[in-house]
């Protein structure tokens, strides 16, 4: 328990430290996380021979709750009412973002290891962005009351809802080799299980308010942590995304009137347990076992980097936003995260399985590992630095019915 507590304490101190510098100079604090919890980790700091932050059950459950945190604190920025007075807007956003995304994913996939199933699996990893991390980014940004956030925000309901569905087949297909009736019951779950939530959401909206009924601030965090958590790891067991699930108890809570509060009190919160899952990203992360994957890395880099900007952009256009505010979406959602990480887990399965090779399977680990890495530090660089883009994307569209596009403030 020492050793624990003081790995532990290592691990908020660094995250610290790391928090101050980035703010000093003026950089989102996500890459840094990373990277230190990398430095920190057995595979650097453990093969330099000094003391490192072991991947304890704490850190391991800390990023599954930062994880669920970020999405509850999006599900509150996106009530029930909200989502559906823009399903057309993101219903045409969420479809241009897989048809571009996905089909560039497959065919990369199949291009790398000329076989369907690594293919699908490749497809989801560079198809789905983080939602954990645009939304960290989104709040630090201060973007997450402008226009475009809408977009971004719609952008990933629809992402969230199709990899709830995806994993729950590509479960099905490693874990039973294909088997068409296990992948029938696995998405079967998970539909119903978000359908449940949503009717919930849409007329429980007295049942949040009754919880947020009180004036004891501990009982008012205690309650809706405790019903976030518990939804989420209901989800979890039943094969369904716990993010996907903490998302919609936070729309529920949306809908109440004590929104404002809530934000206010479990904010630290949020943070705290935000910055453990993206110090979990680097802990896990092997430096040594990217080097065979760099070419495909970087190949999937190059490639889908301009794709999702290009579907973020034509998302924008949907709803109905400016050259300026569409560029930021489609920069905002280059970044990848969480749920690749979890297709990676699915590949390694697969290699327990017998599906997929060892081989295989480890490389598509590595690939997504890497990935994610060079994606997460990409897009949020690309959100931070996203005004001299901006301004050129207007010099280039911006010529809209003959006149120039008014410029508007952030």
């Amino acid at each position: 328990m020492a050793e624990l507590l003081l790995e532990v304490g290592v691990l908020f101190t660094a995250v610290a430290a790391v928090g101050a510098i980035a703010s000093r100079v003026r950089q989102s604090v996500i890459p840094f996380y990373i990277v230190v919890g990398m430095v920190l980790s057995e595979f650097v700091a453990g093969r330099a021979g000094v003391p490192y932050v072991s991947e304890s059950e704490f850190v391991s459950l800390g990023a599954e709750l930062g994880i669920v945190l970020l999405l509850f604190f999006l599900g509150l920025e996106f009530n029930i009412d909200r989502l559906l007075a823009k399903r057309t807007q993101i219903g045409k956003s969420g479809t241009i973002d897989l048809l571009i995304n996905f089909s560039v994913g497959f065919a990369l996939g199949w291009l790398f290891f000329d076989a369907a199933l690594p293919a699908f699996l490749v497809a989801g990893i560079v198809y789905i962005s983080s939602s954990a991390i645009i939304t960290k980014s989104l709040l630090d940004l201060g973007w997450i009351a402008n226009n475009e956030a809408d977009a971004m925000l719609g952008t990933l309901v629809y992402e969230d809802l199709v990899i709830a569905v995806y994993i729950a087949i590509a479960s099905a297909l490693v874990l039973g080799g294909g088997d068409v009736g296990d992948m029938l019951t696995s998405v079967g779950t998970a539909l119903g299980f978000i359908v449940v939530l949503l009717v919930v959401v849409y007329w429980g909206t007295p049942l949040f308010s009754r919880l947020l009924d009180t004036d004891n601030r501990e009982f008012l965090v205690l309650r809706t942590v405790g019903v976030t958590v518990l939804v989420a790891g209901v989800a979890l067991a039943l094969g369904v995304s716990e993010a996907v699930a903490a998302f919609f108890v936070g729309m529920g809570f949306s809908a109440t009137d004590g929104v404002a509060h809530l934000e206010e009190l479990l904010e630290p919160l949020r943070d705290a347990f935000a910055a453990v899952f993206f110090f979990w990203i680097g802990l896990v992360t092997d430096p040594l076992s990217l080097g065979g994957v760099v070419g495909l890395v970087a190949a999937a880099v190059v490639v889908t980097t301009p794709t999702k900007v290009l579907s973020g952009y034509l998302g924008g256009r949907a709803y109905g936003l400016d050259v300026k505010r569409s560029t930021r979406v489609g920069l905002g959602m280059t970044t990848r995260g969480e749920f690749s990480l979890i297709i990676a887990t699915v590949a390694i399965t697969g290699a327990n399985t017998g599906v997929l090779s060892a081989s295989l399977a480890n490389t598509i680990n590595a690939f997504a590992v890497g990935y994610v890495l060079v994606m997460a530090v990409l897009g949020t660089t690309l959100m931070q630095y996203a005004g001299p883009l901006e301004r050129r994307a207007v010099e280039w569209f911006g010529h809209e019915n003959g006149s120039e596009e008014v410029a508007i403030s952030d």
